[in-house]
């Protein structure tokens, strides 16, 4: 078992945190009391027990907290508040570096306003940031900096009523077949993370693909891919989170994915539908391989998937991070939601660490793995710089805590 102490005090990154799942609950109540938006309690303890819970009966109601987030999160005063109290929280559970993704039209009703949105965003992480890299261990070199970036989310789909920017597309282009609707909307924001970033210096990195997966491809989305390949965004996609391996082989064939978010139905061969597929099972262990080769990162959210997978049963026991693990894939655990699912990266961390018997140099490995798998707002030798950084950082804090860890497998052990 890897000493808590230990996993607080490491150096960490967090690459899959969303914005309006990671607000404060006290913020969520306070904004809603002065935009006048409607909440089942005014109280942390009662929006807790009836709303943000412990424990969901199904994914319906884990995304039932989410039209409150998104309710307050409208104005940019707003945007930049959740931003900054986000990044600040995430310091002080020692994450170094924080890539937060949002969809900025579910909260803003133009194009121009997802750019604004973006920058709003920008300038909370930017604001939290400055704080930290302010203070004297920073300073003195007994700490690294804070480091972010941004991802800009694309919905798989929409319906009326997800937002206004929908709302008017779809008032718009009234007789569009919906697939080059959510194709034209998913253009729209890697446009808006192209301008926030080449015209307003925004450090938005990465474009991403979210939403409801199980019959909305990810191939209705080739032409925003396209788009950000051609504009130089790093690429991620939620993929292998309520569909089959063929989800996140078309994420990796069709939407140049260089990392995965969740993925957590990669092993499962029985979810393979294609007709093509002759040996299901060969067909998942090529496409592990290749992941595994290829270093293509996966996100792996093991609360939030333990929350929202009946498949899982509740037990990070069924959870397949140790099989992933075991193949040798770069694994970057996240926290997905922080108010949602109840949870930080320091608990996630040894939720896993424990589950698969992680020795010492098997959790670094795994720490070190988000920071390298970074959308880095930087030159390659500065992130190069800042891994290294880093990892020097995580050896000076055992040296100091001690080298507390029981004599695990350095890979994997738990159930998969």
């Amino acid at each position: 078992m890897i000493a808590r102490d230990l996993i607080q005090a490491v150096p960490k990154s967090d690459l899959h945190t969303h914005l309006d799942g990671s607000m404060r609950v006290s913020t969520v109540i306070e904004l809603a009391r002065e935009q006048g938006v409607s909440l089942p309690s005014y109280e942390v303890e009662g929006l807790n027990a009836l709303v943000f819970k412990p424990v969901y009966g199904d994914l319906p109601e884990y995304l039932a907290g989410f039209q409150y987030t998104c309710a307050v999160l409208r104005s940019f005063e707003a945007m930049e508040r959740a931003a900054f109290e986000l990044a600040e929280d995430a310091a002080a559970q020692g994450v170094r570096y924080v890539e937060v993704r949002f969809a900025p039209q579910l909260l803003v009703p133009t194009g121009d306003a997802c750019v604004r949105a973006l920058k709003a965003v920008g300038d909370g992480l930017a604001r939290a940031a400055r704080l930290h890299n302010a203070l004297p261990a920073v300073l003195q070199g007994e700490d690294i900096p804070f480091e972010w970036s941004i991802i800009c989310c694309a919905m798989r789909n929409f319906t009326r009523g997800m937002g206004v920017y929908f709302d008017n597309l779809l008032d718009l282009l009234p007789g569009m077949a919906h697939k080059d609707l959510v194709s034209t909307a998913s253009l729209e924001a890697v446009h808006a993370a192209v301008v926030a970033r080449d015209r307003h210096g925004v450090p938005v990195m990465g474009f991403d693909l979210a939403g409801e997966e199980a019959g909305y491809p990810a191939g209705h989305h080739d032409a925003a891919y396209e788009e950000a390949h051609r504009h130089f965004l790093r690429k991620t996609v939620h993929a292998g989170e309520a569909y089959g391996p063929e989800s996140i082989y078309a994420a990796i064939v069709r939407c140049h994915a260089e990392r995965i978010g969740h993925g957590t139905f990669l092993f499962d061969a029985g979810r393979v539908r294609g007709r093509g597929v002759e040996d299901k099972a060969a067909y998942t262990d090529a496409l592990a391989e290749y992941i595994a080769t290829m270093r293509i990162t996966i996100e792996v959210c093991p609360t939030s998937n333990l929350q929202t997978i009946p498949e899982l049963a509740g037990d990070i026991r069924n959870h397949p991070v140790g099989r992933m693990i075991e193949y040798g894939m770069a694994v970057a655990v996240a926290t997905d939601n922080t108010l949602v699912s109840h949870t930080d990266l320091n608990r996630e961390l040894a939720l896993v660490s424990d589950a698969c018997a992680l020795d010492l140099a098997g959790f670094k490995r795994l720490v070190l793995a988000g920071f390298k798998g970074a959308f880095y707002p930087g030159r390659y030798k500065d992130k190069r710089l800042f891994v290294r950084r880093a990892a020097e950082q995580f050896e000076r804090v055992v040296a100091r805590i001690g080298r507390t860890a029981t004599n695990g497998c350095g890979g994997a052990s738990c159930a998969s």
